[in-house]
């Protein structure tokens, strides 16, 4: 057993069995350019142990951050009130997911899913990682200085066990269902006794008022994650290898940052990409033979189940007629220069008890409470799903991981080989909700909430309307790898977060349940113009690894083409050249109709008038509705193209396009100032500029801003573009033509050289040329080699 690494060996092992040289655990890092680390080691022990040495150095305060929080400590360090940056829950202050975390530390949650068996559980070889990145994290702070200001000299920055590894991932593997709901689980409590029953929330709420709180809790805006992916099969390139292109939309700070490696067993292990921070294998990357990467999938992993109340007891809840008593999980927080708080949670059989989800209420009554239903909160597969993936040799390789382990929470694969195949596949932990189980046992709200969103609110009272298991399932209660839509061999695949049913538009996927996502429905801009590029991309054939870079950054924005031009026309022939304000003072709009009209259509750091379309389109699409938006309506048989034809003559139309104007005139930006001059990011005291717009422009290079118009524009970046990658398998001596770019560079420490300098080329549209083969990674001009051990 590693010292302090807090897992015991798989049984009947021994310490030498674990790790064959009985000694010290140790690493070989090779840093190439921008401070890329590729890890040698000779077993998974040695290798976890270097992941976690170069994850700390480059990451150690963002880490240490994340640690205290799944440990439940924020209050004890940074006071109750304090606010978590998001990466680990939806939790609104620190006391909120302190008594969250706390409260699944001591229940055992993680450590009873170690313990099950492979495939349920981790493998032996995961469990060594684990050990082995604790052991290399707590050597660093062992026998490194932390130079960060963010941490240096903070009580906070501790050793860590593997457990505390196994629960930052089991945090991000509840993301979208327990994790997204902590307030509401902390917050519930029985009602008073004596209070009189309160009819439901939601039947106060109108069914569209429910279902559009649920739409925008599953949605969550910009600032929600998401991602790209496009894999093309041979006959599409100019070698008839496959070709692959992926580029996640992520935070550009806190805990679901990427860092990029390559980690090396000889003769067992080679795989490079972009992790994220805490897990040891890259989540999304290549190795010589498939490349792969995740979308943020469509499907509901979560549901609700509407409880029955004993009459004598609101704290039980009725199951075929018999109650059964809510089991209390009561957590004691302490809490920084005050009293520690004491609170309890309520557990039932299907889950916890939840206030809410969203916008959308659910009280617990005298008569009903909810309860969610999360079956990744019973899951901790994701590491071996991710190992597998490195160990593939081809897209079949990519599909038996997920057959085996079942452990992608919340996303999509997408995948290419060096054969030319491609794999498109909603292989996620989804519960096992058909449409006909929840066409027989869903409540009131779940008959609204269902068909038009994927979330099913089920009769909790009826054992029968729990969700099944298929044969090929994993785990009870999740739909088996042979329900998930998949689609192989296409020209081309792709995804921007819509549902599978256009990952290809000449071959459409369709049959699966509403809780995987919808089927004929108006898809998203990025989606539509994802599908235009590489449709006529795959058309065109004859693809390079350089020409998926050039469509990386060619940042058209496909509202622009489709709005632009009737805008300036509208524009212009509005009376006297003014429009009124919400404000109602007339804003002189003429100079706006000329710059729009002019505007290239791109948001290229050197565009001028995307700055003024970007604020216009924002505020026309929050006060006009899809429907009113367009003249020409969407169209099922013709999905990529419709809906199309500005409306202009739509309410609000000149007013938003006169507020766009003020507003940019109030903050003294020019109306067609270079966009790179008002949305950049600001690093050691030199502002670099950044191209890409949000998702609603349907731009493939997304860039969420921060708007602060006093200080300039768009004047940091919180999420977008991340750990973008372009591969190309030549079958020539080195196997793979890989471009690279971490957006943000590998370390958030302002006093190391890789601070920015990743950045830097994000700005000016370059990619870095990976180094994977072993000649390449030992020509490189600045190797530096460093011979990591334990003491």
């Amino acid at each position: 057993m590693v010292p302090g690494a807090g897992l015991p060996p798989p049984p009947g092992a021994s310490a030498a069995a674990s790790h064959p040289s009985g000694g010290g655990l140790a690493a070989d890092i090779r840093y190439t350019e921008y401070g890329i680390p590729h890890i040698v080691a000779d077993d998974y022990p040695d290798l976890g142990f270097g992941v976690g040495w170069a994850q700390a150095a480059d990451q150690v305060c963002t880490l240490a951050d994340g640690f205290v929080t799944v440990r439940g400590e924020r209050s004890r360090y940074f006071g109750a009130e304090g606010r978590p940056d998001g990466s680990h829950s939806s939790a609104s202050t620190n006391l909120a997911g302190d008594l969250f975390f706390k409260g699944v530390r001591e229940a055992g949650t993680v450590e009873k899913l170690l313990r099950q068996p492979a495939p349920a559980g981790p493998s032996d070889e995961v469990k060594d990682l684990m050990r082995g990145w604790a052991a290399g994290y707590n050597a660093w702070l062992a026998q490194q200085k932390i130079t960060d200001p963010a941490c240096a000299g903070k009580d906070w920055v501790q050793p860590v066990t593997a457990l505390d590894v196994a629960a930052n991932a089991y945090a991000l593997v509840i993301t979208a269902g327990q994790a997204d709901v902590v307030d509401n689980i902390v917050a519930a409590a029985p009602p008073a006794a004596g209070t009189a029953h309160a009819p439901a929330a939601h039947r106060r709420q109108s069914a569209g008022r429910a279902v559009a709180a649920v739409r925008s809790r599953l949605a969550r805006g910009e600032g929600s994650m998401g991602s790209n992916a496009v894999a093309f099969r041979g006959d599409t390139t100019a070698n008839g290898h496959g070709l692959f292109l992926a580029n996640p939309h992520y935070p550009w700070s806190g805990g679901r940052r990427f860092w990029q490696s390559q980690i090396t067993i000889p003769g067992e292990l080679d795989t490079a990409g972009g992790s994220l921070l805490g897990l040891p294998t890259p989540t999304i990357g290549h190795n010589a033979h498939v490349a792969w990467s995740h979308t943020v999938a469509t499907g509901v992993p979560m549901n609700f189940h509407q409880l029955t109340l004993d009459p004598s007891d609101p704290a039980s809840y009725l199951v075929d007629g018999k109650p059964e008593r809510m089991t209390p999980r009561t957590v004691t927080v302490p809490v920084k220069d005050g009293p520690d708080v004491r609170r309890t949670q309520w557990w039932t059989r299907y889950g916890p008890v939840v206030t809410g989800y969203g916008d959308l209420d659910l009280p617990w009554t005298n008569r009903t409470a909810y309860a969610i239903g999360d079956p990744n909160a019973a899951q901790l597969r994701i590491f071996d799903t991710s190992l597998g993936f490195g160990k593939a040799r081809d897209v079949a390789g990519v599909q038996q991981a997920l057959r085996r382990w079942q452990g992608m929470p919340w996303v999509n694969t997408v995948a290419s080989d060096s054969a030319g195949r491609t794999l498109y596949t909603q292989s996620q932990v989804v519960p096992r909700i058909t449409d006909e189980l929840a066409g027989r046992c869903s409540t009131a709200l779940g008959r609204e909430l269902y068909p038009a969103t994927g979330l099913a609110v089920l009769d909790g009272a009826r054992s029968d309307c729990a969700p099944g298991r298929d044969r090929d399932a994993v785990q009870p209660g999740i739909f088996g790898p042979s329900a998930m839509p998949t689609l192989t061999d296409a020209p081309y695949v792709e995804n921007s977060n819509d549902s599978p049913w256009l990952a290809n538009a000449d071959r459409p996927i369709t049959g699966y349940p509403r809780v995987f996502g919808d089927i004929g429905t108006p898809r998203a801009l990025r989606t539509r113009g994802a599908v235009e590029d590489v449709a006529a991309l795959a058309d065109r054939g004859g693809l390079t690894v350089a020409g998926l870079q050039r469509q990386q950054f060619a940042n058209r924005v496909p509202a622009g083409d489709l709005a632009a031009a009737d805008t300036a026309r509208a524009c212009a022939a509005l009376p006297g050249g003014t429009a009124t304000g919400s404000d109602g003072k007339a804003v002189d709009v003429s100079e706006a109709c000329r710059v729009i009209g002019s505007w290239d259509r791109t948001v290229r750091t050197d565009s001028k008038g995307a700055l003024l379309f970007d604020r216009f389109w924002r505020r026309l699409n929050g006060k006009v509705s899809q429907t009113d938006l367009w003249k020409t309506p969407f169209d099922p048989a013709d999905p990529v193209h419709t809906p199309r034809t500005l409306n202009t003559a739509a309410p609000g139309f000149a007013t938003t396009l006169a507020d766009a104007v003020a507003e940019l005139r109030a903050a003294r930006i020019p109306l067609a100032a270079p966009l790179g001059e008002h949305q950049f990011v600001v690093r050691n005291g030199k502002r670099i500029p950044v191209s890409g717009g949000v998702h609603g422009l349907g731009v493939w290079n997304m860039t969420v801003g921060q708007w602060n118009p006093a200080d300039g524009g768009y004047t940091e970046v919180l999420h977008g573009s991340s750990y973008i990658q372009a591969v190309a398998f030549t079958g020539g001596g080195c196997p793979v033509d890989a471009r690279t770019l971490l957006t943000y560079s590998q370390s958030s420490n302002p006093r190391s050289p890789h601070y920015s300098d990743q950045t830097e080329l994000y700005s000016a549209n370059r990619m870095t040329r990976s180094r994977f083969c072993e000649k390449d990674v030992l020509a490189s001009p600045q190797l530096r080699v460093v011979h990591v051990r334990g003491h």
